[in-house]
């Protein structure tokens, strides 16, 4: 390895573009994203991450221009504007910043951390995380528990079910309301919580019925279940709609909702589940129209935001320092790797030499390869404490050049490492066990 190991990403979310440009950067799974990445010219690992406001891509490369043309492809159907570009260091703390909620749309909401979680196993499963994204996304775990832990972050609003269930009863009286959610995953989940606190009585819609009828048991509130086949009439019945399932396509067409009478519709699919209609007494708000929601929760927890984003500075610090010690130890592994191979083949011809003139006893050998050993540590401790300042440093100079001298795979380390010792400049404590004989025939002339 010749050269340092660079993070690129971009970026499709609420924060720059509507449902429409992330759906446009979806184009497949998450896994399969991370294989095509992969297959790009000089990508190394590579991460993606797809939720229902955002649609993320990071690559490692040892060039920054490889790693811009690779994510190029992921974003080739989205429109340029809407796209933000992330150098290394702008990556690294954008990832912590999703894990953490501060770039969610409902500010420290909790699903994210587990849909990064999700996504750093489904990239890894498919061969995309290498020890740099390791440990970028691991502290960004790490920091998105830490601010759930130590602040009040997620005090509240906490998911995009409670924030539609909040837009809701904004728009109508819930109290005797009936509440429809359709889905029984995560996202249906939080958002049939949220809603059975406010309506009189709900009804969760599932492709698998047993699924709805769980979450229905599990809900405290008048809550009855009932499969997609019989969406239309509940939705006829309804007052109040909340959609959130991970269908590819349309669950709700125009036709259902034109007999629906009088409802409000909030669509948190991503591909979106409910179509557009223009009918009076249908409401169709979508995860755009949530803006004003989220906007109040900011404002709520502006102080606790603050404590995260000074969590994020102290974290990227501890990131930054990791990295720069792993390249340091890169750089002196290599060295040591070079300098051990050295000092094997000299150790070879040193020993075949003295046992021309005559056996070495065990203690002789032992006393030989110890001093062959204290050698290229005393030689080699100058070269290991500059390096490792010079990664502190941000000397990366330092550290590439003493790559191209130290790489195991090359042959540029010097061809001995015992020329022109004399018994003079070895270690006392070698000395002191090695007979003359031996410390004689080491400095010796090949002639």
């Amino acid at each position: 390895m010749t050269g340092a190991s660079i993070v690129s990403g971009v970026s499709v979310s609420h924060t720059r573009g509507s449902v429409d440009d992330i759906d446009d950067a979806c184009t497949g799974t998450e896994a399969e994203a991370v294989e095509s990445l992969l297959s790009e010219p000089g990508v190394d690992e590579a991460f993606v991450l797809q939720t229902c406001n955002r649609a993320e891509a990071y690559v490692v490369t040892t060039d920054a221009a490889a790693g811009r043309a690779a994510l190029d492809s992921y974003v080739a159907d989205v429109r340029p504007d809407v796209v933000g570009e992330l150098d290394h260091e702008g990556s690294l703390r954008h990832l912590m910043r999703v894990a953490s909620g501060l770039d969610s749309l409902v500010v420290g909401e909790d699903q994210i951390i587990g849909q990064v979680r999700t996504a750093y196993e489904e990239s890894r499963g498919v061969g995309g995380i290498g020890p740099t994204l390791d440990d970028a996304l691991l502290k960004a775990l790490h920091v998105g528990e830490r601010a759930r832990t130590e602040t009040a972050i997620n005090d509240g609003v906490v998911s995009l079910g409670s924030a539609a269930v909040r837009l809701a009863a904004e728009e109508r009286d819930l109290g005797d309301a009936t509440g429809l959610v359709v889905g029984a995953g995560e996202m249906g989940t939080l958002a049939a919580k949220a809603l059975a606190g406010a309506v009189g009585d709900l009804v969760v819609a599932n492709r698998t019925v047993c699924h709805a009828d769980h979450l229905a048991e599990t809900l405290d509130a008048d809550a009855s279940a009932t499969g997609l086949d019989g969406l239309a009439t509940a939705i006829q019945n309804a007052d109040v709609v909340v959609s959130a399932t991970d269908a590819p396509g349309v669950v709700v067409d125009a036709e259902t909702l034109q007999q629906a009478g009088e409802t409000f519709v909030v669509d948190l699919a991503q591909p979106r589940d409910v179509e557009s209609v223009d009918t009076d007494g249908i409401e169709v708000r979508d995860l755009d129209d949530l803006q004003s929601v989220t906007d109040e929760t900011l404002a709520e927890r502006h102080a606790a935001a603050a404590e995260v984003e000074a969590m994020i500075d102290e974290e990227f610090d501890h990131l930054m320092a990791q990295y720069k010690r792993k390249r340091a130890d890169q750089v002196i592994a290599a060295m040591y790797e070079g300098a051990e191979r050295v000092k094997a083949r000299e150790l070879r011809t040193a020993i075949s030499k003295l046992e021309a003139e005559g056996d070495l006893t065990d203690e002789q050998r032992a006393v030989v390869e110890s001093m062959a050993d204290a050698l290229v540590s005393q030689l080699l401790a100058a070269p290991t404490k500059s390096l490792r300042d010079a990664a502190e440093e941000d000397d990366w100079s330092t550290i590439h050049t003493a790559l191209q001298l130290f790489d195991p795979h090359t042959d540029s380390v010097p061809d001995t490492l015992f020329a022109d010792t004399t018994p003079e400049q070895l270690p006392d404590e070698v000395k002191g066990q090695m007979p003359a004989a031996v410390l004689d025939q080491l400095v010796a002339d090949d002639d």
